[in-house]
């Protein structure tokens, strides 16, 4: 089984990979898109400086791991292919032992933009069919305003975005954003959120000391 990271020189159709996961945020998707539009000029070196990681499973199909947000954006903006990045090779596993396989490696995410575990039949066959969970698009926000580190945790902004979804009414990020921005930097530097990945906030603790 092949497990290391070996470029697919040979561009492959968006539309031909398998999302591992339900929602993205738009917003952030909005953000990407933005970004593809300023490097349009230099489309080929922006496309190999963000090559999309797959897994290979049943059939052959690609199975997108990593970099939703970014593979939805060109969907968004028209780009048809994408250079991608084969990290297993999975395809001898049968469909139900190849999800497993993925769930238990943190390769998958299978909830919805309500944060409830669906079936892994439920997963979107396309990146354009994602649905859009508005407190993904706050978590990271979040961590683009310093709230939390980027680190290793699989799916941490999706962890982060089920946090903050219980403390901050649905309604509140649709109407008014920043706001519901500068309340969700309080709850992610808060001592209560010392457990999440990548906390930043002081440990009161360690600072009666310092």
């Amino acid at each position: 089984m092949r497990t290391s990271r070996e470029p697919m020189l040979l561009p492959v159709p968006l539309d031909a990979l398998r999302p591992t996961q339900m929602t993205v945020g738009l917003r952030e998707v909005e953000r990407k898109r933005a970004e593809w539009r300023g490097q349009r000029d230099d489309a080929g070196k922006y496309l190999g400086r963000h090559m999309i990681p797959v897994v290979l499973g049943p059939k052959g199909k690609s199975y997108v791991i990593d970099h939703h947000h970014l593979a939805r954006a060109l969907v968004e903006e028209g780009q048809e292919e994408v250079l991608t990045t084969v990290v297993a090779d999975l395809r001898p596993l049968s469909q139900d032992a190849f999800w497993v396989f993925l769930d238990n490696r943190g390769w998958l995410h299978p909830f919805d933009e309500h944060g409830q575990r669906r079936g892994y039949a439920d997963i979107p066959k396309r990146i354009r069919d994602l649905a859009d969970d508005p407190f993904r698009s706050l978590a990271g926000a979040v961590r683009q305003a310093g709230g939390y580190a980027k680190e290793t945790t699989p799916f941490s902004e999706f962890i982060w975005a089920d946090y903050l979804r219980r403390l901050i009414k649905k309604t509140a990020v649709e109407k008014n954003f920043d706001k519901a921005l500068d309340k969700a930097l309080g709850y992610a530097r808060s001592h209560e959120a010392r457990f999440m990945p990548g906390w930043c906030g002081v440990d009161p603790d360690l600072a009666h000391h310092v």
